[in-house]
């Protein structure tokens, strides 16, 4: 069988930080591999065969969050939204560590994690098969240089809006204003509505947030978080 072409994806920041606990050692043995949400690295799946969600949450619709950091955002949706399936990718592995110790304590079953990048889930997402996907405070990568490596760009882009379903929301908050105006550029020109209608759309957290440890070193620090919301055309 002739397999897809790998592209080259270069990949920026940390896969992994300070020694982990032995018992984050722990739950990466015992609980990760179990929580896959199938072959998606390309060592497992080189066909890029699509997931079979279906299979994997029962019908439900399902949501994705991109880079979930220490996790405490994406286990709060799952456990306030049992009736949805999840899956949450980040290539840092101490974050996945984090989150694995949380999904422990919370007993949540719907939800899934992918420790890697999330351009190789992309890839083997079906078409329109998400409703709602969540980007975080994301790695702000300041020097203009750098800009390219945002997650708002075509390279990204393009392959959410491709596996997002029509009408399916995607939420972005970040407390860098010069990310905030990239997502302005960027997002509606890949086929996104943003659907704030006043300033208290941008400035007031969705009704469901939960407030990360990232948002309130933010806030400690005097940086002014933004809430944007945006709907697929």
């Amino acid at each position: 069988m002739t397999h897809p072409e790998r592209p080259h994806r270069n990949f920026y920041g940390r896969r992994k930080g300070k020694h982990l606990k032995q018992s984050q050692e722990g739950y990466l043995e015992e609980d990760l591999a179990a929580l896959s949400p199938g072959p998606v690295t390309w060592e497992e799946n080189p066909e890029r065969t699509p997931l079979d969600l279906e299979a994997l949450f029962g019908g439900r619709d399902v949501w994705l969050e991109v880079g979930f950091g220490g996790g405490e955002h994406v286990i709060h949706q799952a456990a306030q939204n049992p009736d949805v399936g999840i899956i949450g990718c980040e290539p840092y592995i101490n974050g996945v560590a984090m989150l694995l110790g949380k999904m422990r304590k919370a007993g949540v079953e719907n939800l899934r994690i992918h420790p890697g990048d999330v351009r190789d889930m992309f890839d083997v997402l079906p078409d329109a098969s998400i409703s709602k996907a969540f980007l975080l405070y994301p790695d702000p990568w300041p020097k203009a240089r750098h800009h390219r490596r945002r997650f708002v760009t075509p390279e990204h882009l393009e392959p959410l809006v491709r596996v997002l379903k029509p009408g399916a929301e995607f939420r972005v908050a970040t407390d860098i204003p010069d990310y905030v105006r990239q997502t302005l550029e960027q997002v509606p020109a890949h086929g996104f509505e943003w659907l704030a209608e006043g300033p208290g759309d941008w400035r007031e957290p969705w009704s469901d947030w939960l407030s990360t440890r990232y948002e309130q070193k933010a806030l400690r620090e005097g940086r002014t978080p933004h809430y944007l919301t945006f709907r697929k055309r």
